[in-house]
């Protein structure tokens, strides 16, 4: 039995005692060697020492986006949070941008990546990753952390991986085949469109020898209709993935439990706040709060990651007890609208689209009218769609769904940009 298998049968107070112990031992470690956590701490009044465990976590100040971003700027170009001397660090990724426009830059010494390694080879356990699957990672190999970590844990594990970088579309599918690969690691936006060119080349990928397809970066793996369009073309089956670029890889979708996302609490303490308040949820929804527990170079303490979720209160198949997020990740607090006095995220609009086969791609544009929020909503069909019933339908769909009218226009066949990485089919005209 692994370690990481032991943690798994801890009862909660076994593992609440276990993060109580690993807070502390961070708080010791980082205070004072990290600048940004020690004059963050100072400023709010906290002696690090009082924290005694898990139950005064809650004493210590919620730490936002925006704190690290004006850091980085201020002591451009890595910030203050490092708890060692640059020279320490091996590794440098960077977020795809902030609304500043700013990415985000993160450093990680040989022991906090390790940590990151650690924690995929839990994921890769979680999904049933056999010794015997090949995988393929086809995005551009940049200083997004992205897939970088999930390529090294798979290649640490003894899997044969396929670095697919700067190839066009055509050739990663030939390699995908070639190969015989059995799982592909992307976006799902780019999940769809290695099935759309495959199917542009008279290929049926659904009778490939890819049996799973992990996708992260975007919410589509936790959107049904995304899910099914995906499962669909490939034939195989879809497992959601969650992380962030600056508090590693930390939640997945676990082979004998779907609509779930399983938070791995021996790497994290996660909590769940009110996005207005700040306070504990007291329903169990909320924005999602992490607090890493080994990548000491360059951790983060009570970190809001702006994402909306809803805690599983089923017990896990397996007997569990680490924090299932129910439908995975719902929407952003900051990719919210106010449509008719709606409260709208961008993945109900997308859940909607993608259970029309006939929109190929699409994007939402949002406009002000007379000081209010208006969704114009660009669908690009494909070309045996019938136009003038697509765009009946859609928007009766969501006229019911979500009840506000949103208009919708149609552009033409390949129009629209295609994504490889992050997708950004949300944009702002005013």
């Amino acid at each position: 039995m692994t370690r990481d298998q032991r943690w798994e049968l801890w009862s909660r107070s076994e593992l609440t005692q276990y993060q109580g112990d690993r807070l502390t031992q961070l708080l010791a470690q980082v205070i004072p060697a990290n600048p940004f956590w020690t004059k963050k701490y100072a400023a709010a009044g906290i002696d690090p020492e009082s924290i005694r465990g898990l139950d005064d976590l809650h004493l210590l100040p919620l730490t936002a986006k925006s704190e690290l971003v004006a850091d980085q700027l201020a002591a451009a170009p890595y910030g203050t949070n490092l708890t060692f001397p640059v020279g320490d660090y091996c590794r440098l990724h960077q977020t795809s941008g902030t609304t500043t426009g700013q990415p985000m830059r993160w450093m990680d010494t040989s022991a906090s990546w390790n940590w990151v390694l650690e924690c995929w080879s839990t994921i890769y356990r979680l999904l049933g990753l056999r010794r015997d699957d090949r995988l393929c990672f086809p995005f551009s190999f940049g200083p997004f952390l992205g897939f970088w970590a999930a390529f090294e844990g798979a290649s640490r594990q003894g899997n044969l991986c396929l670095a697919a970088g700067g190839m066009s579309s055509e050739a990663r599918l030939k390699l995908i085949l070639e190969n015989q690969v059995s799982w592909i690691g992307c976006t799902p936006t780019y999940a769809l469109r290695l099935a759309e060119v495959a199917a542009a080349q008279g290929i049926d990928v659904s009778q490939s020898s890819v049996r799973a397809v992990l996708v992260a970066g975007e919410p589509g793996g936790s959107i049904p209709s995304v899910r099914a369009r995906i499962a669909q073309a490939w034939g195989a089956r879809v497992f959601d993935h969650w992380g962030m670029t600056e508090i590693g890889p930390l939640a997945t979708e676990c082979e004998d439990d779907t609509d779930c996302l399983t938070v791995n609490e021996s790497a994290c303490i996660p909590e769940i706040i009110d996005p207005e308040t700040g306070n504990p949820s007291t329903t169990g929804k909320g924005e999602l709060v992490i607090t890493n527990l080994g990548r000491i170079g360059s951790p983060l303490i009570r970190y809001r990651t702006g994402d909306l979720v809803e805690v599983a209160q089923d017990p896990h198949p397996s007997g569990r007890v680490w924090m299932r997020l129910k439908g995975g990740i719902q929407g952003r607090t900051d990719d919210m609208l106010i449509i008719r006095g709606n409260n709208v995220f961008p993945s109900s609009i997308e859940e909607i689209v993608r259970e029309f086969p006939a929109v190929a791609e699409f994007r939402i544009v949002v406009t002000r009218h007379r000081e209010m929020q208006h969704i114009r909503l660009e669908l690009e069909p494909t070309p045996s769609a019938n136009p003038e019933t697509l765009v009946e339908s859609i928007s009766a769909t969501i006229k019911q769904k979500l009840q506000f009218h949103a208009e919708v226009k149609l552009v033409p066949f390949e129009s629209l940009p295609r994504f490889e990485m992050k997708a950004r089919r949300l944009v702002r005209e005013s």
